[in-house]
């Protein structure tokens, strides 16, 4: 009997545990952002909320996964959970099967259900920042400096508390420069590069790479071009990390610490 009393014991407290955990924060998964388009684009056009249960007024990172735009799945970031944040990760269509356009509109229209709904989730519509690796970085940046893609959802760009790429591309995306016959070696800069969209009265800028010796295809070089030409063109708040001894894939771990403090410093001011 002794030992009955033991195990349910064990089990309750567990059960405590787990029902205690589970009730600080909650994950909404697959609610869709889009409700128009496609069968691919309402596949693809998913989000996931990580939020606290009982906690209001909170700031939000919307997070979008890389994989080159050709591949990729949305997930809530470990390095994210219990920090005090709504998190939000949101899916995109994939290139072959869409246009670096529709890409770039999916992550506009996620940003945009994050503006209008996050409050539901305890998140504040003047704490929502944008962030992602690689292909997610290179979304988020686009988005946040050219102010077309979420006015078409009626959300001004500048509403975004800051954007924060981790090793995103900031000249045209390599594949799509391959639908034009671009080699991924050959350098482009059209509108679909966060580059050509430098401007002094964007979002702060908080820009994060690998080690310049182990990144991808001169990444952070392209960066620091990029952090250079957002200073000349006078905007005030624009920052550049090199992560060394970090690769590509490696350096999301380590960078986000530097998402946290930013988010931490910014909204202290």
């Amino acid at each position: 009997m002794k030992t009955i009393l033991i195990t349910l014991l064990s089990i309750l407290t567990a059960t405590a545990a787990y029902t205690q955990d589970d009730a600080a924060y909650k994950t909404l998964q697959d609610v869709s952002y889009r409700t128009t388009g496609d069968a691919y684009a309402l596949e693809r056009g998913k989000l996931d909320v990580y939020y606290p249960a009982h906690e209001t007024g909170l700031p939000t990172i919307v997070w979008f996964h890389g994989g080159g735009l050709t591949g990729g799945s949305k997930s809530i970031p470990e390095q994210l959970k219990r920090s005090g944040f709504v998190v939000v990760a949101a899916n995109y269509r994939l290139m072959p099967r869409c246009s670096v356009a529709d890409c770039i509109d999916d992550a506009a229209a996620a940003v945009a259900w994050v503006f209008r709904e996050i409050e539901k989730y305890g998140g504040n519509t003047k704490q929502i920042f944008v962030a992602g690796h690689s292909a997610g970085g290179y979304l988020a940046t686009l988005i946040g400096l050219d102010r077309k893609w979420l006015q078409a959802y009626g959300i001004e760009a500048d509403s975004i508390a800051a954007l924060i790429p981790f090793s995103g591309q900031a000249v045209s995306h390599y594949t799509y420069r391959k639908t034009l016959g671009i080699k991924e070696t050959q350098p482009t800069i059209d509108e679909y590069a966060p580059l050509y969209h430098v401007r002094p009265d964007a979002p702060p800028l908080i820009i994060v790479s690998g080690d310049r010796e182990m990144e991808l295809l001169g990444r952070y070089e392209e960066n620091a071009y990029f952090w250079r030409m957002m200073k000349v063109a006078g905007h005030k708040q624009t920052w550049l990390y090199e992560l060394d001894g970090y690769n590509h894939g490696d350096m999301a771990a380590p960078a986000f610490h530097i998402l946290k403090r930013h988010v931490k410093d910014i909204l202290s001011d």
